[in-house]
């Protein structure tokens, strides 16, 4: 005969001992998996927001990975406490600063900016996906609190204006090779931004001090940052800031006319004059209707002296393709 335990309880009470037991396990385990569940996802939430390209107000989206936002603290320690200035202007000041992958940046922070910081992000999201060989690179910008700062690449030969108007006369020493080629660099650059960016792009600003030239003497257009944006459905910008410098604004600015490409090509015309002769155009006029005057008598003689060649530089430049860059320009 099969024999039974004494006291049956003995077995429940053991059954239910291992059963609270399992269960406690199992809890454990599954909170512990909950925990690193949570920290996980937390962990991809905090770098996702890091690397989270720019959405803007008006639903544009930064596409590429070398443009980033910066936190003023970091703005600070790559510029050093803002030790170096580059230069400054109607916009801002330029400082130069080190990133810590030891690339060399121009560090410039906007002054009278008025925008709120969707909309600032909104032009910022289109200014990042720019890149062309003749338009400056920029990197990254600070929209912390109130500063506006952009981070682009330096440029190591500066502005023209400094080759060209330098005290030292160093735009004698540019070859007429060298002018052509700054032309139609500015020229091919200024085509993209009008033409190939997905957004309309105009400068608003162009000027010698707006062309930097790296080592090769390769132009590269700066400050089109602060342009405004003109949408392709659009038939011209309309300007809530419009910036621009006495001597190289077209007439439309004066008589509040639709702004479009042209007053770029406007004042593209007057820095080619500039290039050539090695002498501030624009300093020529005084007013709107002055200048008019002023710029229609300077053409003229260019086209007189081009067909009698009549000065020095026109002998030397008559036959070559600069030559035929004024020739189109007048």
């Amino acid at each position: 005969m099969k024999e039974f335990p004494a006291n049956f309880s003995d077995i429940g009470f053991k059954s239910q001992g291992m059963g609270k037991l399992t269960y406690l396990y199992g809890f454990v385990a599954a909170f512990f998996i909950i925990e690193v569940l949570f920290v996980t996802l937390g962990w991809w939430f905090i770098c996702r927001k890091e690397g989270e390209p720019i959405e803007a107000v008006e639903g544009y989206k930064e596409l590429t990975n070398h443009f980033r936002r910066y936190t003023y603290k970091e703005i600070v320690r790559v510029t050093r406490k803002f030790r170096d200035e580059l230069g400054r202007g109607a916009s801002g000041v330029v400082y130069k600063g080190i990133l810590d992958d030891q690339r060399i940046v121009a560090v410039k922070k906007l002054e009278d900016v008025t925008q709120g910081e969707g909309e600032f992000q909104a032009e910022l999201s289109v200014i990042g996906r720019i890149y062309h060989m003749n338009l400056v690179r920029v990197w990254g910008f600070c929209t912390e609190g109130a500063h506006r700062i952009l981070i682009s690449e330096h440029v190591e030969n500066g502005s023209l204006d400094k080759l060209l108007f330098g005290e030292e006369d160093d735009g004698k020493l540019l070859a007429w090779n060298q002018r052509y080629k700054i032309a139609v660099g500015v020229a091919k650059g200024l085509a993209y931004l009008h033409h190939e960016c997905l957004e309309w792009v105009i400068h608003c600003d162009m000027k010698p001090e707006n062309i930097l030239l790296d080592m090769d003497l390769e132009p590269k257009i700066t400050d089109f940052g602060l342009a405004k944006l003109l949408h392709r459905g659009g038939s011209h910008a309309k300007m809530s800031r419009i910036r621009g410098t006495r001597g190289y604004i077209a007439p439309e600015w004066a008589y509040n006319l639709p702004i479009t490409s042209k007053i770029d090509v406007y004042s593209f015309g007057i820095v080619l004059l500039e290039l050539v002769m090695g002498t501030r155009v624009s300093h020529m006029v005084i007013d709107v209707e002055e200048e008019e005057v002023g710029l229609r008598r300077l053409v003229e003689s260019i086209r007189e002296n081009l067909k009698q060649h009549d000065q020095y530089w026109i002998s030397q430049i008559s036959g070559c393709s600069a030559g035929r860059a004024i020739r189109i320009c007048c």
